[in-house]
């Protein structure tokens, strides 16, 4: 009976875009009772992330005590288990954790390395595996994430850029800040596959933010704090990688192709780019200028890049115009510039997730 249970919970969550396999059963047993399982399949699996739901609402819902509701979903608040934040009332309220927006990442923001944490790690590498990965973020014609070049590859003379698509805007338009570990390298320390790039420079905004502060998470930090993060970041050879909406972003990471979900899948061709990811910029070299020194070859994130008659050249099938390729150039002799033929932007996060609810509703 129990387990029906999980199997319910799981099927819950899988609304919401989560695919629905014995994987995923699997975490729901190991971090859930069966009573908390019921009380979790409450909140709603439709809405969009971030979005709470008060207790009031809920207890309408069902004939349930509601200071033993309360008691409960702060309890799974606590263990980082669901999101709890204010409703545009400032009501408390509470959430399912959403693909990218806590699950499975709230097992790992905070960079444990207890015995849970490489339970967990073992756990979702297990679920997330290519089909359910490509099934979670590939399936949508609308994609939750998107690339943002790194400034030193921005050349206002060769391709003026939407303010949207420069991390100073998100920045600028962010009220609340704070950064947790990343969670992708986190994992990959866990299973003894470290690598020498930064850890905490995950960085969420507003709501999010607000989160990771409460439950001890990450840390809060200043715009100015955030804008260095940014810096060190691309100086490192990391993706800027944010919601793909042009207001209200959440949060923004700083990828690598050693461990992260979407760089590091890209790198190693296990899922089309543009099955994964919405890309709006793509390198071109400037043959004139290239002189085939080969730095950009070895920094590439997503290793794109050939040496052709000893000029540059890019598998434009695979490069993700994250620009990191541009802080090696001495030579001034490439461009990142908008791809032909792409969508707008969403116009803000709450726009984004509803065509992304909207295209799970049809399926």
């Amino acid at each position: 009976m129990e387990n029906d249970i999980y199997a319910d919970l799981a099927r819950h969550m899988s609304m919401m875009g989560l695919p629905l396999t014995e994987g995923l059963v699997d975490i729901l047993k190991e971090n859930f009772t069966a009573e908390e399982a019921k009380i979790v399949m409450m909140l709603p699996a439709t809405d969009i992330p971030l979005k709470p739901v008060t207790i009031d609402e809920l207890a309408d819902l069902k004939d349930i005590d509601q200071k033993h509701l309360a008691d409960i979903l702060e309890g799974l608040t606590e263990r980082k288990l669901i999101f709890s934040g204010e409703n545009g009332v400032g009501e408390r309220g509470y959430a399912l954790h959403q693909a990218g927006f806590g699950f499975p990442q709230s097992f790992f923001w905070d960079g444990s390395k207890s015995p849970y944490a490489i339970k967990m790690s073992k756990l979702v590498i297990k679920y997330f595996n290519r089909k359910v990965t490509k099934q979670a973020f590939g399936g949508n014609k609308t994609k939750a994430y998107r690339y943002i070049p790194v400034h030193q590859s921005i050349k206002p003379d060769v391709q003026a850029v939407l303010p949207h698509d420069m991390m100073k805007s998100v920045l600028d338009k962010a009220k609340l800040f704070a950064v947790a570990h990343c969670t992708c390298r986190v994992q990959a320390g866990l299973m003894g596959r470290a690598c020498n790039h930064p850890l905490e420079v995950c960085l969420k905004f507003d709501e999010m933010a607000q989160y990771i502060i409460e439950q001890d998470l990450g840390r809060q930090i200043t715009r100015e704090e955030a804008g260095q993060i940014v810096h060190k970041a691309a100086e490192a050879g990391l993706v800027h990688f944010v919601d793909n909406a042009a207001g209200k972003v959440k949060h923004n990471c700083n990828c690598c192709g050693c461990a992260c979900w979407n760089v590091g899948t890209i790198r190693r061709r296990k899922i089309p780019r543009d099955e994964l990811m919405a890309v709006y910029f793509i390198r071109k070299t400037d043959p004139d200028l290239c002189v085939g020194c080969g730095e950009c070859i070895d920094i590439c994130p997503v290793d794109v890049i050939t040496l052709e008659d000893n000029v540059a050249t890019i598998d434009e099938d695979w490069c993700i115009g994250c620009g990191v390729c541009a802080t090696k150039c001495e030579f001034d002799a490439l461009n990142i510039i908008y791809r032909e033929d792409q969508s707008p932007v969403p116009a803000d996060f709450e726009t984004l997730h509803k065509e992304i609810r909207k295209f799970n509703g049809e399926k």
